[in-house]
């Protein structure tokens, strides 16, 4: 059984999506510090949507090698890990992952969360709006799922 592309090979993948609020764009490991910030101030947050990432001693070097996998994985178009950013690229937001799934019905699975302080700000739903908006205008995928939020 031959294993089809997560995207078309000519589909030209979005480098971005931006709003009057924030950008996404692809998660590199350049972003590895204002990540793990994020990531840190986060943790309750993310527990308690269901995650058990991060682990408790979660350390700044393990989330250069998260981060170098889904770098990896975005340019080798097998997932797309998009981060959120202030306009002014000064804080990491939360962060927008695009993946393939094996759940009858979908060929694309969707996560995203945002740093605590955001949440607080209502950004969560805000973004999540936004995303599943790019989601039928620019992508190729016929029916995505959201794990967790609908």
């Amino acid at each position: 059984m031959k294993k089809t592309a997560f995207v078309p090979e000519g589909f030209e993948v979005p480098p971005s999506l931006e709003t009057s609020r924030f950008r996404l764009r692809m998660l590199s490991v350049g972003d590895v510090e204002k990540d793990y910030e994020a990531v840190i101030e986060s943790r309750d947050l993310l527990y308690a949507m269901g995650s058990s990432w991060p682990r408790e001693g979660f350390t700044i070097e393990e989330n250069l090698a998260d981060l170098e996998r889904h770098q990896q994985e975005f340019l080798d178009r097998k997932a797309f890990a998009y981060t959120v950013v202030s306009l002014d690229e000064d804080r990491v937001l939360g962060c927008v992952y695009i993946n393939p799934t094996e759940t009858d019905g979908a060929d694309a699975q969707v996560y995203l969360w945002v740093r605590q302080g955001e949440y607080d700000k209502g950004l969560d739903a805000v973004l999540f709006e936004a995303v599943r908006e790019w989601m039928d205008s620019s992508w190729p995928f016929k029916a995505v799922i959201y794990p967790g939020r609908e």
